[in-house]
């Protein structure tokens, strides 16, 4: 019996510990972020287009995060008219319009790594200089293994690609920038994670749902196979627009902006692993070890050591 309350305790204190909320929410976004963007890529493929994406994206996210408006009212009402525009500015409709366009001009690979790297690398230096976030020798020396795992998963890939493969490459970064500027955010307000996620989302929905409607009308998504729509709504509206939206919040609460950062540096790996049954792309060594060497030095940069939260 007292083995029993030792056990039961023991997990309640891991349950309630921020490193291991932050950290896993940080990992189920970064999953869903590289689901989000192979399917984006293979939709960009099939014929859709930044306006598709857009209703797709927030469409089925406001719908589905709307009843948090209600369920945490103080903390939306906290954030104010102010602060929901801008991060709804950040993380709303221009932020999938710029990333989704990028993939007109570059493939996957660009477009896996460009992005998330400007978030990491920006979110480290910036986090620092702006919020006054520690620059650790553990932290620093994980976010160089992130980035050497960046550049073996996708470096080979950024010097070769179809013809203006660089204009997708501004896009992507654009987008990480966008990204970055929404992290920086969330921290220095300390916006209460699930709040967030439904004022972004109903803001984008307001704007997105009428506007696509009016210009481009509901007969485009109607002649998609119902299959494939169904996925690109589950994908974009529900695992990116609500699911990941919120576990980043958290990582980024918990963590701070300059750890969570570099979560999507994780990106490139899992686009690159859900890609393999998305486009048929197998990885080849310098990618599996960049996944290896990327994970660990995220492990470390999140991590505390002795000492501090496990």
């Amino acid at each position: 019996m007292t083995t029993l309350l030792l056990a039961r305790g023991r997990a309640a204190r891991l349950a309630l510990d921020p490193t291991l909320a932050g950290l896993l929410g940080g990992l189920v976004a970064a999953l869903s972020w590289g689901g989000y963007l192979a399917l984006m890529r293979a939709g960009v493929k099939s014929g859709l287009a930044g306006p598709d994406f857009l209703i797709l994206r927030f469409g089925v996210a406001a719908v589905l995060t709307a009843p948090l408006l209600v369920w945490r009212w103080p903390q939306v009402r906290a954030i104010g008219p102010g602060r929901a525009l801008a991060l709804a500015l950040a993380a709303g409709p221009l932020f999938v319009l710029v990333g989704s366009t990028g993939f007109a001009f570059a493939p996957l690979s660009h477009g896996a790594v460009v992005q998330p790297a400007t978030v990491a690398v920006g979110g480290l230096i910036l986090g620092t200089l702006l919020l006054g976030e520690a620059m650790t020798a553990r932290k620093a020396l994980g976010a160089g293994a992130v980035i050497a795992g960046v550049l073996l998963v996708g470096g080979a890939a950024l010097t070769t690609g179809e013809a203006g493969a660089w204009i997708g490459d501004l896009l992507f970064a654009a987008a990480g920038g966008l990204w970055l500027v929404f992290t920086l955010l969330l921290r220095r307000w300390r916006i209460d994670p699930l709040a967030g996620a439904a004022v972004v989302n109903a803001i984008s929905g307001a704007v997105v749902l009428p506007a696509y409607l009016l210009a481009v009308g509901p007969d485009r998504l109607a002649a998609l196979p119902p299959g494939t729509l169904a996925l690109q709504a589950f994908v974009q509206g529900v695992l990116a627009g609500a699911v990941a939206v919120a576990a980043f919040a958290v990582a980024v609460r918990e963590l701070g902006a300059g750890r969570a950062a570099l979560f999507p540096a994780l990106v490139p790996a899992t686009a690159v692993l859900i890609g393999i049954p998305v486009a048929g792309e197998v990885p080849g060594i310098p990618q599996v070890a960049g996944l290896v060497l990327a994970t660990a030095g995220l492990v470390l940069a999140v991590t505390r050591g002795r000492g501090g939260p496990r």
